[in-house]
Protein backbone atom coordinates (compact mmCIF):
# COMPACT_ATOMS: atom_id res chain seq x y z
CA UNK A 1 0.00 0.00 0.00
CA UNK A 2 1.07 3.56 -0.19
CA UNK A 3 2.87 5.55 2.28
CA UNK A 4 -0.73 7.94 2.36
CA UNK A 5 -2.44 5.66 3.31
CA UNK A 6 -0.65 4.57 6.26
CA UNK A 7 -2.04 5.73 9.86
CA UNK A 8 -0.31 8.37 11.76
CA UNK A 9 2.14 6.92 14.09
CA UNK A 10 3.34 3.75 11.71
CA UNK A 11 6.80 2.72 11.28
CA UNK A 12 6.70 1.04 8.33
CA UNK A 13 9.47 -0.77 5.59
CA UNK A 14 9.38 0.73 1.89
CA UNK A 15 9.23 -1.87 -0.24
CA UNK A 16 9.64 -0.17 -3.61
CA UNK A 17 9.41 3.44 -5.21
CA UNK A 18 7.48 3.83 -8.17
CA UNK A 19 7.32 6.69 -10.88
CA UNK A 20 9.92 7.98 -13.29
CA UNK A 21 13.50 7.57 -13.07
CA UNK A 22 13.57 11.12 -12.26
CA UNK A 23 11.19 10.75 -9.27
CA UNK A 24 12.91 7.75 -7.80
CA UNK A 25 15.78 9.50 -8.47
CA UNK A 26 13.87 12.26 -6.16
CA UNK A 27 13.09 9.96 -3.41
CA UNK A 28 16.39 8.36 -3.32
CA UNK A 29 17.87 11.79 -2.30
CA UNK A 30 15.68 12.54 -0.11
CA UNK A 31 16.61 9.23 1.96
CA UNK A 32 13.41 6.65 0.69
CA UNK A 33 14.95 3.59 -0.85
CA UNK A 34 13.91 0.33 -0.34
CA UNK A 35 13.75 -1.94 2.75
CA UNK A 36 14.58 1.46 4.70
CA UNK A 37 11.63 2.26 7.60
CA UNK A 38 9.90 5.44 7.14
CA UNK A 39 7.15 6.34 10.33
CA UNK A 40 4.28 8.73 9.32
CA UNK A 41 4.32 11.54 11.51
CA UNK A 42 1.43 13.62 10.72
CA UNK A 43 -1.28 14.13 7.75
CA UNK A 44 -1.88 17.58 7.09
CA UNK A 45 -4.15 18.27 4.53
CA UNK A 46 -3.29 16.64 1.05
CA UNK A 47 0.31 16.02 2.72
CA UNK A 48 1.70 13.40 4.95
CA UNK A 49 4.76 14.29 6.81
CA UNK A 50 6.85 10.77 7.51
CA UNK A 51 10.15 10.39 9.32
CA UNK A 52 12.94 8.90 7.08
CA UNK A 53 16.93 8.61 8.07
CA UNK A 54 16.43 10.43 10.58
CA UNK A 55 14.91 13.76 9.29
CA UNK A 56 11.03 14.81 8.89
CA UNK A 57 10.28 15.74 5.11
CA UNK A 58 6.46 16.77 3.78
CA UNK A 59 5.46 14.55 0.77
CA UNK A 60 2.53 15.80 -1.32
CA UNK A 61 0.11 12.95 -2.26
CA UNK A 62 1.30 12.54 -5.71
CA UNK A 63 4.91 11.64 -3.90
CA UNK A 64 3.64 9.72 -0.86
CA UNK A 65 1.56 7.26 -3.29
CA UNK A 66 4.86 6.28 -4.82
CA UNK A 67 6.45 5.15 -2.30
CA UNK A 68 5.03 1.59 -0.96
CA UNK A 69 5.20 -0.15 2.53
Amino acid sequence: MPISMAAPGETMKIVRVGGNEKVRQHLAELGFTANTDVTVMNKVGESVIVMVRDARIALDQTLANKIMV
